[in-house]
């Protein structure tokens, strides 16, 4: 897999967003997700739970902040080795040492935040603005995450966190991690899939979660990282809002 580093400007598009969803077309509980790229290929998204999740596509797996402990444990080992793995952050539901070792062999791609990176002491750090090739359909911007509460922003303090944007031939993913509703996100285009965390004080409440779809519009939204927050409440929140579909997976 060639990967290729390079410095983003500004968080811009690529490709058209035009994938269609394969699954249920109507706001809330839906099943297995399946979604088209611009090119017709597929991208399988696998909820395990909270902020970890697998992304399948063109042969690829992608894992995203792998944790095994956390309830529901979530057998790694018995998965197939990940082409990339991607942690947002150091916090401990979502960097797992014992996750990354049995998801990672001599291929496996890992890309981290800086303090990640200093205490795994390999894989690529990735700031953010910064930008992956991965491979010519796959590419990766690592884009800010962090809290504006005041008094919460020893949580995610601005600059040291990634959310990331993963572009797969032409269909985008933003996965945000820990984050409050941040002005940046207005810089987002033509974003297919959303996942954006919703449980305070560490991230977002309901009403946060909507405003922030609001300032770039995801065609599919998916709250996750939340634990008792009533997340059925962004739903009847974006019920004018027709270009954007919420689903509501169990991700606590």
């Amino acid at each position: 897999m060639t990967l290729t580093v390079a410095t983003a400007t500004a968080i811009g598009a690529c490709g058209n967003g035009k994938g269609a969803a394969g699954a249920s077309g109507a706001s809330g509980v839906v099943g297995d997700d399946t979604f088209s790229t611009p090119g017709g290929k597929t991208v399988v998204f696998n909820l395990f739970k909270h902020a970890s999740l697998e992304i399948q596509y063109d042969s690829l797996s992608i894992q995203v902040d792998p944790v095994v402990a956390l309830a529901p444990e979530t057998n790694y080992a018995a998965m197939r080795k990940a082409d990339i793995i991607l942690v947002t952050h150091e916090h401990f539901d979502h960097f797992d040492t014992t996750a990354i070792s049995a998801l990672t062999d001599s291929n496996t791609v890992l890309i981290t935040n800086a303090a990640v990176r200093a205490k795994l002491k390999r894989g690529t750090a990735l700031s953010n603005g910064g930008r992956l090739t991965l491979r010519d359909d796959v590419t990766l911007e690592a884009v800010p995450a962090y809290n504006t509460t005041p008094s919460h922003q020893q949580f995610h303090p601005k600059g040291r966190d990634n959310g990331y944007v993963l572009t797969l031939d032409g269909f985008r993913i933003y996965i945000a991690g820990d984050t409050e509703d941040i002005p940046e996100m207005s810089q987002l285009l033509n974003i297919d899939v959303a996942f954006l965390p919703c449980n305070q004080p560490y991230t977002m409440t309901p009403k946060q979660l909507a405003h922030a779809a609001m300032l770039f519009k995801p065609r599919y939204l998916y709250p996750y990282h939340y634990n008792d927050t009533p997340v059925e409440q962004v739903v009847d929140l974006l019920k004018e809002e027709k270009g954007i579909e919420v689903r509501i997976r169990n991700m606590k």
